[in-house]
């Protein structure tokens, strides 16, 4: 805050008067991002999969264009329009960082508020759920991996501003029967407070594109018929657990 002051003068009294400058909240950049956004900057060596441009490096379910549209830096599902997925496929091992807004959706409970997902692999469904005052069933709730494991804690935001996850992703092996002979390892961090601390598993959640466990497999964003928007979406390899 700055405040530049002038006196001025009027018979047998002095008034004070004081003009002050004040500027609320930090600076917002061009492309509508603060600077307290960088902190989701992608690393080194990470491959962004949306920039806030357009929808090139992704797909519809059945390999048609994806039909969401994009707007002021962000995507935004179109209801009914179908599930996207990635042009590329990622594997085995990986950290996903997603950010998400939720739309207020107050007359709606449990899974029918603002409800989408992002499917590892294709495969294994991270629950996206506006979960702030919302009680739904356990391994149902935003941050958990869906039917599989849930969370220790409601991280959540309320809706109508943006969140982050920070998941880190170990594919199930398996042997050349298809048979899993170790298990997948999965870390959710959400809005920067660890959700889901190493949880194992050994098979898809429900939805998912194929039971192909151990192969490469796209990132997939979910229709559930809400208007969840997604930004600054990048992946990053990891060497083997």
């Amino acid at each position: 805050m700055r405040a530049a002051l002038h006196c001025r003068w009027m018979p047998g009294i002095a008034v004070l008067a004081t003009s002050v400058l004040v500027a609320f909240g930090p600076t917002v950049r061009a492309d509508g991002r603060t600077k307290s956004d960088d902190a989701g900057a992608p690393p080194k060596g990470a491959k962004v999969l949306f920039d806030g441009k357009d929808l090139s490096g992704w797909t519809s379910l059945s390999g048609g264009p994806a039909r969401w549209s994009v707007e002021d830096g962000y995507m935004v599902v179109a209801p009914g329009k179908g599930d996207i997925k990635t042009k590329k496929t990622f594997g085995p091992d990986f950290k996903l960082h997603v950010e998400f807004w939720l739309p207020l959706m107050a007359n709606k409970k449990s899974q029918a508020r603002a409800n989408s997902g992002v499917y590892l692999q294709g495969r294994y469904e991270v629950q996206v759920l506006d979960s702030y005052m919302n009680e739904t069933y356990p391994m149902g709730e935003c941050g958990a991996l869906y039917g599989l494991i849930p969370t220790s804690k409601n991280a959540n935001k309320p809706p109508e501003q943006w969140q982050t996850y920070d998941i880190t992703f170990h594919s199930p092996r398996v042997n050349g029967e298809g048979k899993v002979t170790k298990k997948g390892h999965l870390t959710v961090v959400l809005n920067g407070e660890m959700v889901i601390d190493d949880g194992t598993f050994d098979k898809v959640t429900g939805g998912a594109l194929d039971e192909k466990m151990g192969e490469p497999g796209p990132i997939r964003l979910q229709d559930h018929g809400c208007k969840v928007r997604f930004r600054n979406i990048w992946i990053e390899p990891l060497t083997a657990k």
